[in-house]
This record gives structure tokens, C-alpha cells and sequence, in this order.
């Protein structure tokens, strides 16, 4: 299965934004430019990431992204079924019922087991994401990583987030 470059650029800026501080927030923008990417490439991630309730979008010139709940009740499954939709990455379209050798419906009449195999992978897939929380990807980087890939990280967080003043704005 392969998942988009979206999903990637998603827990990313999720990760990064369970960095700032309380209320504050971090511009689109600056999301893009910490991860070499287009703004309006990205802009189209966080407005999914907005519509499933996992980032709130806070308007104006001081405004920016941030969690819209705690990093430790955001998972990896929130983040990718945001970003990739919440339909199976496997679409049974029936093919054996298909071409010269199709027999009427009636010699259907099992579930195909290619279907059967693949949702049983993707149920697998989708309960080992929810297992993972946002709050244990920041928690294992800020343990495990480079300690100046993390000092980086950091900085590049505290220069660009901006403080609000409550989360009623």
C-alpha cells in the first residue's frame, strides 16, 4: 500500500504543532518552509486536517494552525484517514465477474476472498495506527532523535509560533 506524500507532510505539522506553546500557533507558511514544500500544497493538508477537528485554523494576520485537542488523543489513523479519506485502500470492483468466462450472479454468490484478505490487512493496518498517538511520535523523537536534529526542531518551532490570546478567537 502506498500512502500519499500528504499523509507524511500531515503527522509532520501535527508533530511540530504539538510543540507550541498553550494557544499559540504557527502560519501555514512556516509549516511549508520547515518542510520544503509548497505552501499551497500543504495549505490543502491542513484544511483536511481542519475539517476532521485534528488542527483549528485561527484567522488573521497574527493567526496559524494549532491542535485542536491534545496531541495524546490524536492517533496516527485520525491523521491518515484525514488526509486519505476513510475508504479501504482496497476497492474490490469484482473483477471475476468479468470477461469471457463470467458465469451468471448466482455462481457469486461468496464473498471474494481477495476482498475478504484484503480488508482483514487493511482492519490490521488501520487498529496498529490508532494504537499510536501523536503524543508518542513527539515523546519517542524528543528522546531518540539527534540531539541537534531536536534543538533545530525546537528553535524553528519557538521563532515562528505566534501567541494568542485564548482559544475563543
Amino acid at each position: 500500500m502506498k500512502l500519499g506524500e500528504g499523509v507524511e507532510a500531515a503527522i509532520h505539522c501535527a508533530a511540530t504543532l504539538a510543540g507550541v506553546d498553550g494557544d499559540s500557533t504557527m502560519p501555514g507558511a512556516a509549516l511549508a518552509e520547515a518542510f520544503g514544500l509548497s505552501p499551497s500544497y500543504l495549505l490543502k493538508h491542513l484544511n483536511m486536517l481542519t475539517a476532521a477537528r485534528i488542527l483549528e485554523s485561527v484567522p488573521g494576520p497574527a493567526g496559524g494552525y494549532r491542535l485542536a485537542k491534545p496531541a495524546e488523543r490524536i492517533t496516527l489513523l485520525d491523521i491518515v484517514l484525514a488526509v486519505e479519506g476513510r475508504e479501504p485502500a482496497f476497492r474490490c470492483g469484482e473483477i471475476r465477474q468479468r470477461g469471457p468466462t463470467k458465469l451468471d450472479a448466482s455462481a457469486y454468490v461468496r464473498p471474494c476472498g481477495i476482498n475478504a484478505a484484503m480488508l482483514k490487512a487493511e482492519r490490521a493496518y488501520r487498529a496498529a495506527l490508532a494504537e499510536v498517538r501523536l503524543s508518542d511520535i513527539v515523546a519517542d523523537f524528543m528522546k531518540g532523535a539527534d540531539p541537534r536534529s531536536v534543538a533545530a526542531s525546537c528553535a524553528f518551532a519557538e521563532r515562528h509560533q505566534r501567541q494568542q490570546k485564548s482559544r475563543s478567537t
